[in-house]
């Protein structure tokens, strides 16, 4: 089977001939560079009036390396490159999608309620950090009882290791973790397996080395608004429907070309788009009309402002727009309560963290228009207790709440282990999908720290910026508490990231695994067969004190799943909800749970047949 995305832009081969097009309304003159057995070619594109460069070469194709020369003065790469294997300043090449043959034409995707998510970076994942080096640990991530692999943004960015979000060629996978076919073949190995893979895809900015388009292309940014790095995408001013038909393709591209089972969308409150449908909205109308009329299609977004209406679903439970959002609500209120912290925007969490836990839990956001500490007062969020579990993912560690850490800490170096464990079977057992950081599930030892690979002078700019952000803690109040924050750009920052496998059957590691395991096995066998139909208004909470809770949902079979929880210092005494058991903290006995007495940082769970009164 054969799958390739037709793009108006970028290099596409068709048989014997190849047509390069570029956008670039800021240039008088564009020449393709073509490196050839005998040496560079210039060859002249023809331009038209909307700003298109377009030129078709027979007998040229797939592996030809090439790049465009603007007004004789600037090369550049082609920012829709499929490849670029020189890093981001080199020459791009061509790829001929068709060569590669899939074999998972039978995939379908996988129904959204069934999501147990893994969220991974592919350079720290493994020793190799390449894409092999992912499909190496497919099986495990089976065995664990993941059902889709969220990768970190793997499109090309300066340098040989960065997380991602620096991108700049958005359609061209990193080199430092292998070449187009090598993705492709991870995709196809996991769909093997039924394992969804799900991409983290960047359309609020581009890195800040090696984007050239300002130079020839200046209507794909709007000065008109402001981000924080410059002037935003241009997705409302003029010439905004070539810069929107970029980043459609962008998405279409990755879930057609590559099968991928779903996008997660960074920063969607960073996009800049005062136009009717916006880009979001449209995006997701266009994933829905193509690759999601076929097969399941997943869209997450990451969206501090809660906007509930971006989650709607139809009157038969499908979403019109995007599927879930990352919960930020809940994994800051569990960090609240695990680890202490308030500062920034844990400030929001500090006074009520189990209201608002189990806020999250019973109606999806902590926060639905009420007024936010960390941000003077102003509002946040929308209403969203109409909206089903399944729109919330939940977490207790990302790449985010870790890495932005100025040492990159786990939850396993912050908090007591009988806490963690606690929040470990809420987190995994709740309606809502879950989802985990690599490594979280054997407590791994190792930091996630944030790193990059910039040259010398933006090297040292994202050095002392990192140490200005720490420079208001009291903990960084000397210089010398400063500098031992590690230096984002030296190797040994992501080598000290890397996650160490041969751990996995050692104590305290083995444990851990051990919890994870059994507890998602109760989900696979007792939860998720029973949450298709699951509507909203499905949740009842009910407090105890400001540290325990009680919270029943309906499934979509009818049956209740019950939560009663103690998460603070002091044992406390809850109604219990009649029903089977799922699960005990290992600090409760079932004597003290049939008396409604809950130890010290303890939950259980169980399950009837009954629906709630």
């Amino acid at each position: 089977m054969k799958r390739q995305h037709a793009m108006p832009f970028g290099a596409q081969v068709d048989g014997a001939s190849t047509q390069f097009r570029l956008w670039a309304p800021g240039a008088g003159r564009v020449e393709l560079e073509l490196t050839t057995a005998t040496g560079e070619r210039l060859i002249p594109l023809t331009p038209d009036a909307a700003g298109w460069h377009t030129l078709r070469l027979d007998g040229i194709g797939a592996g030809t390396r090439y790049r465009y020369l603007i007004d004789g003065a600037l090369r550049v790469p082609d920012p829709a490159s499929r490849f670029n294997p020189d890093d981001v300043q080199g020459a791009s090449e061509v790829i001929d999608p068709a060569a590669f043959d899939w074999r998972d034409g039978d995939w379908r995707g996988r129904p959204w309620q069934q999501a147990v998510i893994y969220e991974l970076h592919v350079g720290a994942f493994s020793p190799g950090g390449d894409f092999d080096g992912v499909l190496q640990r497919l099986d495990y991530l089976v065995s664990l009882g993941v059902t889709a692999i969220e990768l970190m943004p793997v499109a090309d960015f300066p340098g040989r290791r960065n997380w991602g979000y620096d991108g700049v060629l958005p359609f061209a996978p990193d080199a430092a973790y292998g070449r187009p076919e090598d993705l492709k073949t991870l995709i196809q190995e996991a769909h093997a397996r039924g394992l969804m893979v799900l991409l983290d895809v960047v359309y609020n900015h581009f890195g800040p080395d090696g984007n050239y388009l300002h130079a020839y292309a200046p209507a794909f940014f709007n000065p008109r608004h402001t981000t924080p790095w410059g002037a935003a995408i241009n997705f409302d001013a003029p010439g905004s429907e070539v810069v929107r038909d970029f980043f459609i393709h962008n998405a279409l591209y990755w879930l057609e070309e590559f099968h991928f089972d779903g996008l997660r969308v960074d920063a969607v409150h960073a996009i800049c788009d005062d136009s009717q449908p916006d880009i979001i909205d449209t995006l997701c109308a266009a994933v829905h009309a193509g690759p999601g009329r076929t097969r399941l299609i997943h869209m997450v977004l990451e969206n501090e402002s809660n906007q509930a209406h971006r989650l709607e679903r139809d009157p038969d439970g499908h979403p019109r727009r995007a599927t879930a959002q990352w919960n930020d609500d809940i994994h800051h209120t569990l960090h609240v309560l695990l680890s202490g912290e308030q500062d920034g925007y844990y400030a929001d969490f500090a006074s009520a963290p189990v209201a608002q836990l189990g806020r999250c839990l019973s109606e999806g956001f902590a926060f639905q228009g009420d007024p936010s500490p960390f941000r003077q007062g102003a509002s946040r969020g929308e209403p969203s207790r109409h909206l089903p579990p399944a729109a919330f993912v939940n977490s207790l560690q990302t790449h985010d709440q870790i890495g932005n850490r100025a040492f990159g800490e786990r939850l396993c170096h912050l908090a007591a282990p009988v806490a963690l464990e606690a929040a470990t079977a809420l987190l995994l057992l709740a309606p809502q999908p879950p989802m985990l950081f690599m490594g979280e599930e054997f407590a791994a030892a190792q930091p996630f720290l944030f790193f990059c690979d910039f040259g010398p002078e933006l090297a040292r700019a994202v050095t002392d910026g990192r140490r200005r952000e720490f420079a208001h803690f009291t903990r960084f109040s000397s210089p010398a508490a400063l500098e031992r924050i590690p230096d984002p750009n030296a190797p040994a920052t992501l080598a000290a990231s890397v996650l160490d496998w041969s751990a996995l059957d050692q104590p305290p590691h083995d444990h851990w695994l051990a919890l994870y395991r059994h507890l998602l096995a109760i989900r696979h066998a007792e939860i998720i067969p029973r949450l298709a139909g699951m509507s909203g208004d499905s949740g009842k909470l009910t407090l105890t004190g400001d540290r325990a809770l009680t919270v029943q949902w309906q499934l979509g079979d009818g049956s209740q799943l019950a939560l009663a929880a103690n998460l603070g210092d002091a044992p406390v005494k809850l109604p219990m909800q009649p029903g089977r058991v799922l699960y005990l903290s290992r600090n409760l006995s079932t004597s003290a749970h049939g008396a409604g007495q809950l130890p010290p940082w303890s939950v259980a769970w169980t399950l009837s047949a009954r629906g709630i009164d």
